[in-house]
């Protein structure tokens, strides 16, 4: 059987193809057997494209072209190892609830929380001393005859005549916002329901009201920060957004400046205070209504509270808190007893009550105030109190 030249060529070429591939199965065999190695000086990464070439079947001198290292190529061509995994995004922490336990003394700690408070007080027989907690009574409108001094038909306040005393009960939406640790800024809003119990005899009294009472505004910024407490100056603006008529508001703006303290003594224990003056930037006509002075007047007011944690941890925190505060009255005038001037009068309360944290950052408060002078603001009063800080 005869062979083409064309054919002839290609038998050759597989002959040569086959003794040379035999020769090159030693050189292979080892080549493989280093692949099964951990290959610990080897880089992985494959050669760019670039360093890729095509190379021609033959040589110049018209030898096969054969690679006798196909163990480094196929170490070049190895897959690169995985990636490594990704690092775990950090969380961002919400501050745990602050440390503050009081529910009457204004909070020292400066932070953005969310605050509801629900107060119901009984047995208030001065609510217009010093225009504190309402405007003069509306009575003064109607005193007889019309040449008595304490005729004053411009009188803001509730009612054509004296309640024996008033029940009221107060409900709050405050919200602080925290730029860091040194300054924030807060608004309250507070709703007012009264309800008036008339006087023997025939003095006429007003009729029970609710609404929005004076608002509230302020600034936080703590100049003095230690390890374990915090001092705190605070000013507050009031806004006369309630109606006086109905026994809702002062008919007046205030300014309350005040200093608050916080200090933790141990791991338990802290002890929180507060001192400042409410200071009213206008008034109703004092008793007698030529009088000189007005009938709001300035109220300086402090406190005290000590408290201690039964039960702390990061889901349930349990604690006491024991709060003394009291107003000095040091001008202006009241309805009701037979001096009108109520300057130099002293209210002390006792308030006691638990706050129980959970979750770090939701707290609520249940407490209990009572009179412990002659003089009051009220003789009880309740409070139940709601934060979530963030």
């Amino acid at each position: 059987m005869r062979l083409s030249g064309l054919n002839t060529r290609y038998f050759l070429l597989s002959v040569l193809f086959a003794a040379m591939a035999s020769a090159e199965e030693p050189r292979l065999a080892e080549n493989h057997a280093s692949l099964d190695q951990p290959a610990t000086n080897v880089d992985y990464a494959p050669l760019p494209i670039a360093g890729y070439r095509a190379l021609p079947i033959f040589n110049s001198d018209g030898q096969l072209n054969y690679p006798h290292t196909l163990g480094s190529y196929w170490l070049q061509t190895a897959p690169p190892p995985p990636k490594p995994p990704k690092a775990p995004e950090e969380k961002v922490e919400r501050a745990p609830i602050n440390p503050s336990m009081v529910g009457y003394i204004d909070n020292a700690l400066i932070h953005s929380e969310v605050r509801i408070r629900f107060d119901a007080a009984l047995h208030d027989t001065t609510p217009d001393r010093a225009e504190f907690f309402y405007a003069k009574c509306g009575c003064y409108r109607y005193v007889t005859p019309p040449t008595n001094p304490d005729l004053d038909p411009n009188s803001p306040g509730p009612g054509n005549g004296v309640p024996r005393y008033i029940n009221f009960q107060q409900l709050y939406f405050l919200g602080e916002y925290a730029h860091g640790e040194r300054i924030s800024g807060f608004i309250q809003i507070p709703f007012r329901w009264v309800q008036a119990t008339a006087a023997t005899g025939p003095v006429l009294t007003f009729p029970s009201s609710g609404g929005i009472t004076d608002m509230a505004l302020g600034l936080k910024a703590a100049p003095f920060i230690f390890e374990n407490g915090f001092v705190t100056l605070q000013f507050k603006a009031f806004l006369p957004t309630g109606d006086a008529s109905k026994g809702l508001g002062t008919n007046h703006a205030s300014i309350e400046p005040s200093l608050l303290y916080f200090q933790r003594l141990s791991r338990r224990m802290a002890v929180e205070a507060e001192i400042g003056d409410n200071h009213p930037l206008s008034s109703s006509a004092g008793v007698p209504t030529a009088s000189p002075h007005g009938f709001a007047g300035d109220v300086f007011f402090y406190g005290v509270g000590p408290s201690y944690q039964f039960m702390a941890s990061d889901r349930l925190s349990v604690g006491g808190v024991l709060e003394v505060v009291g107003w000095n009255v040091r001008s202006g005038f009241v309805t009701g007893p037979l001096n009108p001037s109520t300057a130099g009068v002293n209210i002390v309360n006792l308030k006691v009550g638990p706050r129980i944290g959970f979750k770090q950052h939701h707290s609520l408060y249940f407490g209990y105030g009572i009179a412990l002078t002659s003089a009051s603001w009220y003789h009880h009063i309740f409070r139940t109190e709601y934060r979530y800080s963030f």
